[in-house]
């Protein structure tokens, strides 16, 4: 394999992200919903209608707890994904899709953690290791890259990005969906991942041309959660132990729009399984929950 060959190889246990605070590193691009005000049709009274709190609790899934404005941010096509957003959605493949592998390393860090990852000074990188993952149990780590630099502003990104590490072959491949915008970030975590993780050799760093391309001003987050399970479903866990894999998309058609309709689908189909499950929750204000002590 040449040093930049966009291919990476596969030996083939447990799967687990890492997450201990949710704060929203980015948000979106417009402010949450206000009030709306309507009309009653019978009347010439107005009548105000509040829409959910957007910091209200949608739904509790494992370690993750899914607000109306995480949830939001996937149903609408002009929002960009919450940090959450993303985190469930790891949650989600690690409990849905990855089980059913259980020889894969698979490591899905969360984007708070990556931006952990990311804002550490590298004189410093050692000092993480007790909060973060023992890498030395995986093979392949997935890492949301956010652009932000202000660990005390929530909107101060505005792109996601994917960057996938394959620690056998010492490299790490970077999607971006606006190609080049994210290149400088990836990098910074692609070497802080290399102190982290002890290894041998600084990873050798790809930035992928081919990787599918935005085509609007929203959707980078739906491109790293698509992207992510087109890797591991078309690539890493369908692959044979020691085997080959070309770890380029090129050509690969992502439908930011049909993606968003089945994350929604699957949230609002959890939450009913949630509520159907717990028939105790008559009258509580805890959200519905999938997890332990939950459906």
């Amino acid at each position: 394999m040449s040093p930049l060959s966009p291919s990476s190889s596969v030996s083939s246990p447990p799967s687990h992200g890492f997450h201990p605070f949710h704060g929203h590193l980015s948000k979106h691009l417009h402010s949450s919903p206000s009030p709306s005000r309507s009309r009653s049709p019978s009347s010439n009274h107005d009548t105000t209608t509040t829409a959910p709190h957007p910091e209200d609790a949608y739904l509790s899934y494992y370690d993750i707890r899914v607000t109306n404005d995480d949830f939001n941010s996937i149903h609408s096509p002009r929002e960009w994904l919450t940090d959450n957003a993303i985190a469930w959605w790891e949650e989600y493949i690690e409990h849905s899709i990855l089980p059913q592998y259980p020889a894969a390393k698979i490591c899905l860090l969360r984007p708070s953690m990556c931006f952990l990852l990311m804002q550490t000074p590298d004189n410093q990188i050692a000092a993480l290791a007790s909060a973060l993952p023992d890498f030395r149990s995986y093979t392949h780590i997935f890492l949301p890259i956010n652009d932000s630099t202000s660990p005390t502003t929530a909107e101060s990104g505005s792109h996601w990005t994917l960057l996938l590490v394959s620690l056998p072959d010492g490299m790490a491949f970077h999607y971006d969906s606006l190609f080049p915008s994210n290149s400088k970030p990836a990098h910074a975590a692609a070497k802080k991942l290399s102190i982290i993780a002890n290894t041998s050799a600084p990873l050798r760093f790809v930035d992928l041309e081919d990787a599918p391309q935005q085509h609007n001003s929203s959707d980078c987050g739906m491109f790293v959660c698509l992207n992510m399970k087109e890797l591991l479903l078309k690539k890493l866990l369908v692959t044979e132990k020691s085997g080959r894999v070309d770890m380029s998309l090129k050509g690969e058609r992502v439908d930011a729009k049909e993606g968003r309709r089945e994350m929604v689908q699957i949230l609002e189909g959890l939450r009913r399984k949630a509520v159907r499950t717990d028939r105790s929750r008559s009258g509580s204000r805890s959200p519905p929950r999938i997890g332990p002590h939950g459906a």
